[in-house]
């Protein structure tokens, strides 16, 4: 993997590595019937998910596709919730060669929107929504809000080298050229010479979507992994 531009993929990866996971649940697929309606109807698990009218009227996804995503999510979690740890197990698979612990972590809080320790269906969905239906400015927000990591509506230098140094861990011998002990460090300051623009030394939402919105990769890349399921 090519350095290059690297500042960029906190923006992206969190959509590329959400399609993995829908392939680790066996989630694109098709061919399903009716009866996942009253599996809902039914379910003894620990969590009882809404109805499919009500996660198609809040999300951007069909009855017929949440079916095929709640098949999947209860073939894997048949509680009807994913803990942290299982969502990390999930990531380990994809990078062996790293250390994905930490930026699963992040990705995690992102999705538990009640803080309560948990991902539900109804949470998996609304943000399985957003990142492959959502809007540039619906991906964006939810982007930025994976970023500010204490939820003060501020992206500091401290938040992003969190991020920063959790994606090198998790992309571990993967990179090329070998990744110098202080990059993490200077694409953090890359990321906020270009999102900075007040330069007060903290990225808010409005500089966050400015920036991305400019930036073509970024937006390009955001219509990649649109109608995955």
């Amino acid at each position: 993997m090519n350095l290059e531009g690297l500042e960029m993929i906190a923006v992206l990866v969190m959509i590329v590595l959400f399609v993995k996971v829908l392939e680790q649940f066996g989630l694109i697929d098709s061919g399903l019937e009716d009866s996942v309606e009253d599996e809902m109807e039914t379910a003894t698990a620990r969590h009882r998910p809404e109805t499919l009218e009500l996660l198609e009227a809040q999300s951007k996804f069909t009855k017929k596709e949440l079916q095929i995503l709640y098949r999947g999510f209860k073939n894997e979690c048949p509680s009807g919730i994913v803990n942290e740890e299982t969502f990390k197990e999930i990531y380990s698979q994809f990078f062996p060669q790293g250390d994905s612990t930490t930026y699963a972590h992040f990705l995690f809080n992102a999705f538990d929107t009640d803080h309560n320790g948990c991902v539900s269906f109804e949470d998996f969905v609304m943000g399985l929504s957003i990142l492959l239906r959502g809007t540039v400015q619906e991906k964006l927000n939810w982007a930025f809000n994976l970023y500010d990591i204490n939820k003060d509506g501020y992206i500091t230098k401290e938040e992003m080298l969190d991020i920063m140094k959790a994606i090198y861990d998790m992309m571990g011998k993967c990179t090329y050229p070998v990744v110098k002990e202080d990059a993490p460090r200077q694409h953090v300051e890359t990321f906020f010479q270009k999102m900075d623009k007040n330069k007060d030394g903290v990225v808010t939402m409005d500089e966050f979507i400015e920036s991305c919105q400019k930036d073509e990769n970024i937006m390009q890349s955001m219509q990649l992994f649109e109608n995955v399921i």
